[in-house]
C-alpha cells in the first residue's frame, strides 16, 4: 500500500559549522539539523555562556521527564521566550509556583471532560462548518486559519461560555504569527549571550503580545464585573473554576495570575491543536485512500439524522491514528527544554551546571533507529505489533510525567471531531505548486501557510 511522505525542512548532509547554526537557526530549530541528527542519542553544542544537548535516547528521556523531575525543571529559556504572553504561567513555571498551579488548576480541568465540553466542541465545528461550506466549491482556502478559527472558538466557548468574535480570531492569528517569529529570535539571542535589554526583537514582541493577552484580559474583567454586579450567577466554565479554586491553604488565584492562566490556557488550547490539523488536513489531502477510508467510518458514526454524539467516538479509530500520526510527524511543541541543576555525566559528557537539555520530540518520533519508515505518514502503524515498541518509548508529543500536557485528552477529542466533520462533509485536495515548509519556532507552523481545495460531499 501506497503511502507519503510529508513535507521536511532542507536536511543538509553534514554538520553545520558553529556559526552557520546561528545564523540558521535564527529562522528555526530544524534549520541546524543534519543527516546524523536523525540517528544520534545526543548531541552537543556550545553557546557564548553555557552548553546546549539535544537529546534523542528514549531511557535518558524518561529519567529526565518520569523520574528526577526536580533536577530537570522547564529550562529558563522557556520564560524568556514567553514571559510576555504566560507571565509565570504553570507551563514555563517551577518548584513550589508550579506546583500550588497545578493544584488549584485541576478543578478547571475536571470541568473539560469531554462529557461536560462535548456540545461546546459541537458547536465550535458547526460553526466551521458553516464557514467552509460558502468557501467548499474547489478555490483555495487557507486551512490553517481556518484549523486556528476553530480550536480558538472551541476553547474560548469552553473557558469564557461565549464563542470568539471573528475579529479577535483573526487578530490574535496575525498576532501570534509575529510574535512567534520575533520571540524565537530573541531566544536565540539569549542563547547566545547577548545583552537582552538590547534585543529588538523582545522589544517588538511585546507589541504582538498585548494583542493577544488584552482580549484575555478583557474577558477576565468583564467576568469579575459580572459577578460584583450578580454574585449568585455563576456560569460554569474553566474561567469560573480557576476564580473560585482555593489552594489548601485558602488563597486564591490574583488577576493577574488568572490572566496568566487563562492565556496559558487560550494558548496551547487552541494553537498546538490548529497546528496539528492544519498538518493532518494536508497530508490527508495527499493520501486519497485515507481520505476516504475516513470518509467511511463517518458515515458509522455520524448517525442516520446527521448528529455525532459521543458514544460514537468508537466509530471513528482511523480518524484518531490519523492525528496520532500526524503529532509524530509534526509534533506541534517539536524540542522541550529542560535546565541542568547539579553536575552530571550522560552519555560520556559532563553537563555542568546550568547547561540546557533540549529533548528533541521531532528528532525521536523520526528516528532512524527506532521508527519504521520514519517520515512516512502510516496512520496504520498504530494497530501493529512491529510498531508497538517504538511508540511506548518514543511517542510522547505530549510530554510525559507530573509535567505532561493537561489537555491532551482534550485535544485528541476535538480533533477527532474537527477531522470527522470536515472528513464526512468534504473532499480534501491538495493545491497544484503549494508545499507547506516546515518551521519549528514556538510551535511547528507552516513558514508558506497550508493551502488545500474543499468541495462538498
Amino acid at each position: 500500500m501506497a503511502r507519503i511522505t510529508g513535507p521536511m525542512p532542507l536536511i543538509r548532509k553534514t554538520r553545520p559549522s558553529p556559526l552557520t547554526r546561528v545564523i540558521k537557526g535564527r529562522h528555526s530549530s530544524l534549520d541546524v539539523l543534519f543527516e546524523r541528527s536523525y540517528s544520534m542519542k545526543m548531541g552537543e553544542f556550545a553557546g557564548a555562556r553555557r552548553r546546549f544537548y539535544f537529546l534523542t535516547q528514549p531511557d535518558i528521556v524518561d529519567r529526565i521527564l518520569n523520574e528526577d523531575v526536580d533536577r530537570y525543571p522547564k529550562s529558563d529559556l522557556m520564560g524568556t521566550i514567553l514571559h510576555q504572553i504566560l507571565g509565570n504561567g504553570v507551563f514555563v513555571s517551577n518548584g513550589e509556583v508550579w506546583k500550588r498551579q497545578r493544584r488549584m488548576m485541576n478543578p478547571a480541568f475536571e470541568f473539560a471532560r469531554i462529557s461536560e465540553v462535548f456540545p461546546l466542541m459541537m458547536q465550535a465545528a458547526e460553526a466551521m462548518k458553516e464557514r467552509l461550506d460558502k468557501v467548499a466549491d474547489g478555490r483555495e482556502v487557507a486551512i490553517d486559519f481556518e484549523m486556528t478559527h476553530v480550536t480558538a472558538d472551541i476553547i474560548f466557548r469552553t473557558i469564557f461560555s461565549e464563542p470568539i468574535p471573528p475579529e479577535d480570531a483573526e487578530s490574535i492569528f496575525d498576532a501570534f504569527n509575529h510574535y512567534q517569529e520575533l520571540a524565537y529570535i530573541h531566544g536565540v539571542w539569549n542563547m547566545a549571550g547577548l545583552p537582552q535589554a538590547l534585543s529588538i526583537p523582545r522589544l517588538r514582541a511585546i507589541r504582538h503580545a498585548r494583542n493577544i493577552r488584552g482580549p484575555l484580559a478583557r474577558m477576565v474583567r468583564k467576568r469579575f464585573e459580572q459577578l460584583e454586579a450578580s454574585p449568585a450567577i455563576k456560569p460554569q466554565d474553566i474561567l469560573q473554576s480557576l476564580i473560585d479554586a482555593r489552594d489548601g491553604d485558602g488563597s486564591r488565584f490574583t488577576e493577574k495570575e488568572l490572566i496568566d492562566q487563562i492565556a496559558v490556557m487560550f494558548l496551547a488550547g487552541h494553537e498546538t491543536s490548529a497546528s496539528a490539523l492544519s498538518w493532518a488536513l494536508y497530508l490527508i489531502s495527499q493520501d486519497q485512500e485515507i481520505q476516504e477510508r475516513m470518509h467511511a467510518e463517518t458515515e458509522v458514526a455520524f448517525l442516520s439524522d446527521g448528529n455525532f454524539r459521543p458514544a460514537q467516538f468508537k466509530h471513528l479509530r482511523l480518524t484518531r491514528d490519523v492525528f496520532r500520526e500526524t503529532l509524530r510527524l509534526y509534533p506541534p511543541v517539536s524540542f522541550v527544554p529542560r535546565d541542568v541543576t547539579v553536575p552530571e555525566i550522560m552519555r560520556d559528557k559532563h553537563l555542568k551546571k546550568g547547561s540546557a537539555i533540549f529533548i528533541s520530540l521531532w528528532l525521536m518520533q523520526r528516528h532512524r533507529e527506532i521508527w519504521k519508515n520514519p517520515d512516512m505518514f502510516d496512520p496504520d502503524r498504530f494497530t501493529r505489533e512491529d510498531e508497538k515498541d517504538a511508540i511506548r518509548s518514543a511517542y510522547m508529543p505530549f510530554s510525559q510525567g507530573p509535567r505532561v500536557c493537561l489537555g491532551a485528552s482534550f485535544a485528541l477529542q476535538e480533533a477527532a471531531i474537527i477531522l470527522s466533520v470536515i472528513a464526512h462533509n468534504y473532499r480534501v485536495a491538495p493545491v497544484e505548486g503549494h508545499i507547506p515548509r516546515p518551521v519549528a519556532r514556538l510551535t511547528l507552523r507552516s513558514e508558506n501557510g497550508i493551502r488545500l481545495r474543499l468541495t462538498k460531499r
